[in-house]
């Protein structure tokens, strides 16, 4: 008998487009005092697998990752067993200060899931702008997933 992990577990393929379709992604930094730091954000997948999401430069997780690069992110569905769908990703951590890719990322972020024409997108990147200032990027680098979905096992388990 095949192993249930085996059965479970996303292809490459699986996994990127669950995460394209995926709006929020909970991501997790090493606290001070060890505890981790779990946070939801809303997030983008770049061509190159890396994943980016913004926040305030002064937030404590920016805090925390200047002091340990290491993240473990975590995107999950499902409201019944027979759903559940999940991947965990280890990541190492960028934080990124220029502001036109703060600009950039925050557009990826609220256009992901539409179809902008020029117009719309230059509107969206005047209007983000305006929040840029006192954000940064965070660009995860993954480095292993660990992936889930139960829908494969046909209600059995």
């Amino acid at each position: 008998m095949p192993s249930r992990r085996n059965l479970i577990q996303m292809t490459d393929t699986e996994i990127e487009n669950y995460l394209s379709s995926a709006h929020t992604l909970i991501v997790i930094s090493n606290g001070r005092r060890g505890f981790p730091h779990p946070m939801p954000m809303w997030f983008a997948r770049n061509s190159d697998g890396t994943l980016v999401c913004t926040t305030f430069g002064k937030s404590q997780k920016v805090v925390n990752w200047k002091r340990d690069a290491r993240a473990t992110l975590l995107v999950e569905s499902g409201h019944e067993y027979t759903d559940l769908k999940g991947v965990v990703i280890y990541a190492d951590t960028e934080i990124v200060s220029d502001e036109d890719q703060v600009v950039e990322v925050l557009v990826s972020i609220n256009s992901k899931g539409r179809t902008l024409n020029d117009d719309q997108l230059s509107k969206l990147r005047e209007t983000v702008k305006r929040t840029a200032t006192k954000r940064v990027a965070l660009k995860f680098t993954p480095q292993k997933y660990v992936s889930w979905d139960h829908t494969k096992l046909g209600g059995q388990y």
